[in-house]
């Protein structure tokens, strides 16, 4: 107990009262500007989050708008850009389901059903689906600016679909559909063969009248009689 004596001693002086003060002083502002610093690195870092949030969440919404205008022409699409087309939207549904957003689940389920909708109606009836894609944009922006209001309309939408398709509705669609692509498939399969150049096309031609001359002379070579010797 000695020392802390001496300590106490030393501490209430009043020749090192100074002394104390400014160490006090030092150890306060050291502690504020610590405080301060980790604030502002806590704010800082939440707006970069906030700002690669707002990055990603635009990208996915923007891919998803680009499938859904390729979904309103989707009969006039080659069967390679359908499958481009497709593994576009796979990645961008996958994406969509990994962002920190509350009900990306259910946003992802009825973007998924809404591109189904757009790629039936252009292969069946093709008409202008602008007001279709629209809707579609506005919703998955409003889905991203209030995401809690707008999850429990995807949520209605999709209860009010699933009870108003019963299961003989869904297997005549998807009859529909295999239907619709296999005419589809079968249209670019039929297309004519690209025709053959003048040039070759002679070519070939001069080739095989020179073929079958030499033949004939080889041909009138054997056949000739072989002179008598005298």
């Amino acid at each position: 107990m000695q020392w802390w004596n001496n300590f106490v001693s030393w501490l209430t002086a009043a020749s090192n009262q100074s002394m104390v003060f400014s160490a006090v002083v030092l150890i306060v502002s050291i502690v504020v500007a610590s405080v301060l610093a980790a604030l502002i690195s806590r704010g800082a870092i939440k707006r970069l989050l906030a700002q690669n949030d707002r990055a990603l969440k635009a990208a996915v919404i923007g891919t998803l708008v680009d499938a859904a205008t390729e979904a309103s022409v989707w009969n006039s699409l080659t069967p390679q850009e359908q499958v481009m087309a497709d593994r576009a939207v796979g990645q961008a549904d996958v994406q969509l389901r990994l962002l920190p957003i509350k009900g990306s689940g259910v946003a992802a389920n009825w973007a998924a059903h809404q591109l189904a909708e757009l790629k039936r109606t252009s292969a069946t009836f093709g008409y202008q689906l602008e007001p279709a894609l629209l809707e579609f944009r506005d919703r998955l922006v409003e889905w991203q600016e209030k995401p809690g209001r707008t999850r429990k309309i995807f949520q209605s939408d999709l209860d009010r679909w699933k009870v108003s398709k019963n299961s003989t509705e869904k297997n005549l669609l998807a009859e529909q559909d295999a239907w619709t692509a296999q005419q589809h498939h079968d249209q670019f399969d039929a297309a004519p063969a690209a025709p053959v150049p003048h040039q070759y096309a002679s070519g070939t031609a001069s080739a095989s009248t020179e073929t079958q001359r030499l033949l004939d002379d080889v041909q009138a070579l054997e056949v000739r009689p072989t002179p008598l010797q005298s």
